[in-house]
């Protein structure tokens, strides 16, 4: 019996690998192996970084709301236990947006916690 190969699915697959390795350097971007193990690492990465970047993104928030809070004298941690304790429902990326684009604003948010 002939031996069976299934060539258009495997070139399918190859193909699509390496359209996924579009852009890369060198022998990443034409050799199949090479772009398979890089395009692999790349959504690897990519997987990763998608949840690192919800931390980065809250980080950059606390950032902006502690500066804007000692602006009126107040620490971060002082200022967010007095938002939650009068009940404001603004989350941090309201209030860092507020800190840094409206700073009127925010004053007025400080004033109600004081």
């Amino acid at each position: 019996m002939p031996r069976s190969v299934n060539s258009v699915a495997a070139k399918a697959r190859r193909k699509k690998i390496l359209k996924q390795a579009k852009g890369y350097y060198g022998r990443r971007k034409n050799v199949h192996t090479v772009a398979k193990n890089a395009v692999e690492k790349g959504l690897q990465y990519a997987y990763r970084d998608r949840r690192q970047k919800k931390r980065n993104f809250r980080a950059l928030w606390i950032q902006r709301i502690n500066a804007g809070a000692r602006l009126h004298g107040m620490s971060y941690s002082e200022f967010m236990g007095k938002v939650n304790d009068k009940g404001i429902l603004l989350n941090r990326k309201t209030l860092a947006d507020l800190a840094m684009n409206h700073p009127e604003a925010f004053k007025a948010v400080v004033d109600s916690l004081k």
